[in-house]
């Protein structure tokens, strides 16, 4: 029995190492993992400070990716520790355990970064409609705000930069979108409309040669702003 526990966790939890799983029960639709968490202290949410004194425990009910078509809770017990240093705000306060929950959080890390990450490919709707084929319910404003709780990428200065419109409401709410025309990917988005020359000075450095790309040559940038190079 032993055996079989440890290659559930490995299973289960393969980068984790202070989760002890208890038992799992399967159903037609749903996988509930019972475990619970081993570690004999936690660092305090308000002041930082380490504590040993549990106060409690209660149990978690983050919801993880799904498998084989059935929907995966886990039943997870953590500890409510009591915070050592008297001053603090904080009188008690629950573990959080690292690479699987965050404070209020329903989901699990895992099934946080696959949502942000299926956000990232096909965007709000599209995105929750995929979600739904895995086994996630979950709604288009839910998937655009994990994508916009993402840490900006480190992105290098673009040496050609297409710039064009688009509109958030048709026929009323316009705004320009920056393009890195060599990676394809898009660097900046301003609104109004007209308002990307002082996004892309902020985006160049004065060693770079910068190229902008209009994508309509009626509204060529000639006007004297870029005297290295502007192209149509």
């Amino acid at each position: 029995m032993e055996e079989v526990v440890l290659r559930l966790e490995e299973l289960l939890f393969p980068s984790i190492a202070d989760v002890s799983v208890v038992s799992v029960d399967v159903s037609n639709e749903t996988i509930r993992v019972e475990a619970r968490s081993t570690t004999t202290g936690s660092a305090c949410s308000g002041c930082g400070n380490w504590s040993i004194r549990v106060h409690s425990s209660y149990l978690r009910f983050p919801a993880d990716v799904p498998s084989a078509g059935r929907r995966v809770v886990l039943c997870l017990r953590v500890c409510r520790f009591t915070c050592p240093v008297a001053s603090c705000g904080r009188r008690t306060f629950v573990e959080q355990v690292s690479g699987l929950t965050r404070r209020y959080g329903r989901w699990t890390e895992r099934l946080r970064s696959m949502l942000a990450a299926i956000g990232l490919a096909m965007a709000g709707r599209a995105g929750a409609r995929m979600a739904g084929v895995f086994g996630v319910s979950v709604s288009r404003s839910t998937v655009l705000r994990l994508v916009e709780a993402l840490p900006e990428p480190d992105l290098s200065v673009p040496r050609v930069v297409g710039v064009d419109e688009y509109a958030t409401r048709k026929g009323r709410h316009y705004g320009t979108v920056l393009v890195d025309v060599e990676t394809r990917r898009a660097v900046a988005l301003t609104t109004p409309k007209g308002s990307w020359h002082s996004k892309l000075e902020q985006l160049r450095q004065p060693s770079t040669r910068t190229t902008v790309n209009r994508a309509r040559p009626r509204a060529a940038a000639g006007d004297g702003h870029w005297p290295e190079a502007c192209r149509c």
